[in-house]
């Protein structure tokens, strides 16, 4: 079978590079090209990774045939790219959270719609085997009724994107808002994914403590879902530079019946769970911990990011649904969405479970 020709939108952005080597550990796939409105970037990139370069994305979509258009655009550009890669015919991975507001996101799902191809984002926490297994755990009853949920996610300061060539991130028109919206998404997607549920209600509170941008630095929510259980988010920008791997990541779940508790380590590949349960399973040895390990893999996300894009190339073969939708990263912005608002309300506000 033909491989599937993949060009990337955008380098202006910490992750591209970092995902070429798990675009090369997936077979089905071959990047071929790349465009950036910065002459260097598409350069140097052209030459480091041996792909053709563009300046211009618009001319890279109308000189090359793309099964897929992967896109690292700033957010609010990325409707208007993904509008015209699909009228191409060319499946779409934007990168979350997809674009600057619900509506974009909305933009893009249409047009993929219209097109019969492919929308996707890379919500990659799902593919973890300690989720999974938390997953599991909360399936079987071992916890018994959800209750309360942590979610933290601490990862490096501002500096770290004008050092990337990314500094429209800190610019709330371009990136939508700050770490709420770049990396919230991911916990936000993870809890509804792990609770197979949907949040109906949102308080927010943004706290500013850089002057010279105008996006937050600290974000923190209260999410309730639908059968009641409340998640508590701490999601920012200022991890001291110090912090071991530069992210300070938690996730906890606690029910009436359990407890699971998890530091991940991001791209390591030694992982270690806390389970406490008073369930059957769990009788003769109530408080465990389970220890995990991954394959190391070079790249963004590691092993996560190769099973993602696996995924992907098969759901392209077998004409899709692609196990991550549109609908799963709109449903994450309209909450993110929420949160600001409320913040800036100083109130509660109300999502209806079916608000996509």
């Amino acid at each position: 079978m033909k491989t599937l020709s993949v060009g990337i939108l955008g380098l202006s952005h910490l992750h591209p590079r970092s995902y070429m080597p798990i675009f090369r550990a997936v077979r089905d796939f071959e990047v071929v090209a790349a465009a950036d409105a910065n002459p260097a970037l598409a350069e140097s990139f052209g030459k480091d990774f041996g792909v053709r370069a563009y300046t211009d994305w618009r001319e890279m979509i109308d000189r090359e045939k793309l099964d897929l258009a992967a896109l690292f655009l700033p957010h609010a550009e990325c409707p208007e790219a993904a509008v015209a890669c699909a009228g191409r015919g060319s499946h779409l991975l934007v990168e979350k959270p997809m674009a600057a507001d619900s509506a974009g996101v909305r933009r893009i799902m249409e047009a993929a719609r219209k097109a019969g191809t492919l929308l996707t984002s890379p919500y990659v926490w799902r593919y973890h085997p300690v989720c999974r297994e938390m997953k599991r755990y909360i399936q079987d009853g071992a916890l018994g009724r959800i209750v309360g949920c942590e979610g933290r996610c601490a990862a490096g300061r501002l500096h770290r994107y004008i050092d990337g060539h990314a500094a429209w991130m800190l610019e709330k028109a371009k990136s939508g808002g700050g770490p709420m919206y770049n990396l919230g998404v991911h916990w936000i997607d993870l809890y509804r994914w792990l609770l197979n549920d949907e949040v109906v209600e949102v308080s927010g509170k943004n706290v500013k403590i850089n002057q010279e941008y105008d996006i937050e630095d600290n974000s923190f929510a209260l999410l309730t879902f639908s059968r009641g259980a409340v998640v508590a988010l701490d999601i920012s920008y200022t991890v001291p530079d110090s912090y071991p791997n530069g992210r300070d990541l938690y996730l906890g779940l606690r029910g009436t019946g359990g407890v699971l508790s998890w530091a991940p380590s991001f791209e390591g590949v030694k992982e270690r769970l806390f389970v406490c349960s008073d369930s059957g399973e769990f009788a003769a040895a109530p408080r465990r911990y389970i220890d995990f390990e991954l394959q190391a893999h070079p790249g963004y996300t590691g092993i996560l990011g190769v099973h993602f894009l696996a995924d992907l190339a098969g759901a392209i073969r077998a004409g899709g649904p692609p196990a991550i939708t549109g609908e799963d990263g709109l449903r994450a912005l309209l909450v993110v969405e929420a949160i600001y608002e409320s913040a800036a309300a100083r109130r509660a506000i109300q999502l209806p479970a079916a608000s996509v």
